[in-house]
Order: structure tokens, then sequence, then C-alpha cells
């Protein structure tokens, strides 16, 4: 008996380390920033919280593309190449990299504004194929609404935005529909890359009333730049992102991004479990964010009025 026990446990001692690794889940962002690295921290985390640990069934490997296309179809191939279990690209440029460079591995895409307009699925409901994910699509009427909830007298937004991204192009006709709708116009100045961000917000100047920054990785990315040049003009700048208000946005309604992370993860781990992603709906991240810079505000002139910090989820003094 003694020795049967004896044999079973080294068996068991055999399979164990085999599982160590038993599952690879690749993750890539097209470029480092807190919203998109609050994304890669949710689905960690909603991966462990399910079981699939760090070194304990699990390998998690993560590239940036630094805000490099390029870089980011060689990460794609790279990834395929590795053969994981699933990938999960962040951002709307990684995405279409690593859906273009799989028919077969399952991909779960996030923090993807449009993903029909992007081209990485047909079918919101029924996606088909190894893709599904999720849509952080910003509620972009709300945002128009706050703008002029804080700025009743505002005529005229400008969009600061990078023209070659899917996601920022497609939030371009959203905003130009809800502003009409308010009776404003938008005034468009575009930046391709982080460079061009500085020179692009100074074309605002004196062309609009305040500047919104939609979910543009490029523009968050150089967030500063745009905020310095604002302040200087002594104009509001609004974002889409929450996490941008810490850096000097006057407001932003939008998602706490590592929710949004969670949220993926959730899908990640049903397609470990067995799940075809292709059956899989892509869905809109839930819940929404009101955060506040008084002090940005005041700087540029700005009074938040009391209905806005009633309903404030976080008020930065």
């Amino acid at each position: 008996m003694k020795a049967l026990f004896l044999a079973l446990a080294a068996s068991a001692a055999l399979v164990l380390p085999a599982q160590a690794e038993d599952v690879t889940v690749a993750v890539t962002a097209i470029v480092e920033h807190p919203s998109l690295d609050a994304v890669r921290d949710g689905v960690k985390d909603a991966l462990a919280e399910a079981g699939y640990k760090e070194g304990e069934g699990l390998k998690f490997v993560y590239q940036s593309a630094q805000g490099n296309p390029a870089t980011a179809a060689q990460i794609a191939r790279q990834f395929v190449g590795d053969e994981p279990n699933v990938i999960v690209p962040i951002s709307t440029p990684s995405a279409q990299a690593v859906v273009s460079a799989t028919r077969d591995i399952p991909v779960v895409f996030t923090a993807v504004t449009d993903p029909l307009g992007a081209q990485l699925v047909k079918d919101m409901e029924k996606p088909g194929g190894n893709v599904t994910g999720l849509s952080d699509m910003s509620p972009v009427a709300a945002h128009v609404d706050l703008i002029k909830e804080i700025m009743p007298d505002v005529k005229t937004i400008g969009y600061l935005y990078n023209s070659g991204e899917a996601n920022s192009v497609s939030l371009l006709e959203i905003l130009k529909e809800a502003a009409e709708a308010a009776g404003i116009t938008v005034v468009e100045s575009a930046a391709t890359k982080t460079a061009e961000v500085q020179g692009a917000t100074r074309a605002l100047i004196g062309r609009a009333d305040a500047i919104y920054v939609p979910t543009d990785n490029t523009i968050i990315s150089a967030l500063e730049s745009a905020i310095s040049v604002a302040e200087e003009a002594g104009m509001p700048l609004f974002t889409a992102d929450t996490d941008s208000v810490n850096r000097g946005s006057v407001a932003a309604l939008g998602f706490n991004y590592y929710d949004v992370g969670k949220q993926t993860g959730e899908v990640v781990v049903r397609i470990l479990k067995g799940e075809n992603p292709g059956d899989i709906s892509v869905n809109v991240a839930e819940g929404t964010d009101l955060v506040v810079n008084k002090q940005r505000a005041a700087k540029v002139g700005i009074e938040l009025p009391e209905s806005v910090l009633s309903r404030a989820t976080k008020i930065i003094e």
C-alpha cells in the first residue's frame, strides 16, 4: 500500500510541472499609457481570479508596439508563431494587426471603439471565426452634453486626434452629429504621431472654445503637450479618458479601464474553458465614471457647476 502511494505521489509530481505552463495568453498594446496599462492589469487579474495564475498554470506574455503600427504587425506575427492559447490585442491598431495575422488562434480584442468600422468582425452578435472582444465606444453625446453643461456658451469644439486611427475617425463622425444637435460646430486638428501633438493643439487656439480629446492612443500618449498649450492659451481641454483628468484634463466621462480589462479577462476565461470565440458576442464595456479636476478648471477660468460636482465619481482638488 505504501509502495502504491509513493508511486502515485511520484506520478503526480511528474504531471504538475507539465501543467505549470499549460496555458499561454499573449497580450499586446499599441502603446503604453495609463488606460491601456490598466486594461492589461485587469485582464491579468481576471485570469488569476479564475485560477489562471502566472507560473501556476499560466504563462502571461506582454509586448507594447511603442506607438509604431509596423511594430504592432511584427508583434502579431511573432505571437502567431508562438501559438498561444489566446491573443489579447489592446487598442484598434493592435487588434487590426493581430486579426490580420491569424485565422486560427482565438483573439479577444479590447479597448476598440468601433469593431465593425475597424473590420475586426462583421457582426457584433455573432462575430464568427476566431475573433471576439470588447468595445469601449465612448458616450460621445453625453460628452457634448457635459461640455455644454460646464460651458453653457460653447459654440465650437476643437477635435484633437490621429486621422490614422480608425476609432478616432469613427468617433469624429459621431461627435459631429451630436455637436450639430447641440448647436455646436466641430473644428478638426490631426496629429499622426506624438511629436505632432503640440503643433496640432496650437492649430486649435483661437479657432475653438474648448478642446476635446477622444480615446486616441497617439494624443493620450502625449497629452501633457496638448494640456500645456491649452492651459497657456486659457482654453479648457476635455477628454474621453478618465485617467487623463489626473494629468490635467478639466473633466472626463468614461470607463474605468481596469474594469474594462477585467471584463475582457472574463471573456478570455470562457475561451480557455472551451467556448468558441466566434460564438461569443462583442459587447460594449460596462460602466462610466465622471472625473473632474477643479484645479485645472480654475486655471482656465472655469468654475465647475454644482450639478456636475454632485454626480462626479471622483473630484481632483
